[in-house]
C-alpha cells in the first residue's frame, strides 16, 4: 500500500509538471530545439520552474514507491497522472469539465484496472548484478539513438511523438536505476548508496529524460507527446522489471485483456490531451442565454 500511495503522489506531481512545462515550451522559438539554449530560455519562465519543483517532488515520491514495491506495479500506475491532474485543475480553476473529459478519465482508469488485474505483476529481486546491466544499457542506448536520429529527420507532431517515446524510455531507465540504487540503501545504508554507480547514473538518465521531454513538448502538441510518454514509460518499465529484476506478469490468454486495457488507456490519453486544461488554451466563454 505504501508503494501504491507514493506512486499515485508521483503521478499527480508528474502530470502537473507536464502541463506546466508544455505551457512554457509554447513560447520557445523553433531555432532553439535540441540546443542547450532551450533550457536557458525556460529557466527564465516561472511556470517552467514551478513544473521543475513538481518534478523534484515526484522524484522523491518515486524513490519511496520503488523502494517498497516492484517496478512493474509502480510505473504503470503513473498513467493516471494526466486524468488526475485535469480533474484537480478543473476544481482549482473552477473550469467545467466536458463529457469527453470524463469519458477520457473513465477510459484511463478502467484501462489501468483491467491491465493491472490481468497482468497481476509479482516482484522479483531488489537489486541487479552489474553484468546484467551492461547489455541492458547498450540496448537502451541503441534504441534511444535510433529514435532521436529518426526524430531529427522529421518535424511537428511526428518529431514530438518520437521524442516523447525517447523521453519515456529515459524515464523508465531512470526508474530502474533508482530502484537498484535504493536497494543499496537498504543493504548497506547511506555509504552503500553514495558509493553505488546507479545513484549517479539515475541523475544522468533523469536529466537526459527531462531534456528530451522539453524538446518533445516544444516540437509537437500534447496530444502527440502524452500518449507516447505515458504508455512508453509504463511498457518499457515493465520490460525492465521483467528482464532486470526478474518480476513476472501473466501471459497466454491474459494478453487479450491486457492489450484491451492498453487500448483504453491510449484512447483516454488522446481524449484528455485535447482538453483545453491540458493544452493550456483557454476555454470559450459560456453563451449568454
Amino acid at each position: 500500500m505504501i508503494s501504491v500511495l507514493f506512486a499515485v503522489l508521483t503521478a499527480l506531481s508528474n502530470g502537473s509538471a507536464s502541463v506546466l512545462q508544455r505551457r512554457a515550451a509554447l513560447d520557445v522559438p523553433d531555432s532553439e530545439a535540441m540546443h542547450l539554449s532551450l533550457i536557458r530560455h525556460l529557466l527564465r519562465q516561472k511556470v517552467w520552474l514551478a513544473g521543475i519543483a513538481l518534478v523534484v517532488v515526484a522524484a522523491i515520491c518515486q524513490a519511496v514507491a520503488l523502494a517498497t514495491g516492484p517496478i512493474a506495479v509502480v510505473q504503470p500506475i503513473f498513467v493516471i497522472e494526466l486524468p488526475a491532474t485535469l480533474l484537480i485543475a478543473g476544481v482549482v480553476l473552477r473550469s467545467r469539465l466536458s463529457g469527453a473529459v470524463w469519458a477520457g478519465v473513465a477510459a484511463v482508469t478502467v484501462g489501468l484496472a483491467i491491465g493491472m488485474i490481468s497482468a497481476s505483476p509479482v516482484g522479483g529481486s531488489e537489486d541487479v548484478r552489474d553484468t546484467v546491466w551492461i547489455p541492458a544499457l547498450v540496448a537502451t542506448l541503441v534504441f534511444e539513438a535510433v529514435l532521436i536520429a529518426t526524430a531529427l529527420r522529421t518535424s511537428g507532431n511526428t518529431r514530438g511523438a518520437l521524442l516523447g517515446l525517447s523521453a519515456a524510455c529515459a524515464y523508465a531507465l531512470t526508474a530502474a536505476l533508482m530502484k537498484d540504487a535504493m536497494s543499496r540503501l537498504d543493504a548497506d545504508g547511506v555509504p552503500g548508496l553514495l558509493t553505488a554507480w546507479q545513484l549517479y547514473a539515475t541523475a544522468v538518465a533523469g536529466v537526459g529524460a527531462l531534456f528530451l521531454l522539453q524538446n518533445a513538448l516544444q516540437a509537437g502538441t500534447l496530444v502527440a507527446v502524452q500518449p507516447m510518454l505515458t504508455l512508453g514509460d509504463a511498457l518499457i518499465s515493465v520490460a525492465y522489471g521483467l528482464t532486470l529484476f526478474g518480476e513476472t506478469i501473466r501471459t497466454g490468454w491474459w494478453l487479450v485483456p491486457e492489450l484491451a486495457g492498453l487500448a483504453l488507456i491510449a484512447v483516454g490519453c488522446v481524449v484528455l490531451a485535447r482538453c483545453p486544461l491540458a493544452t493550456g488554451t483557454p476555454q470559450p466563454p459560456p453563451r449568454v442565454k
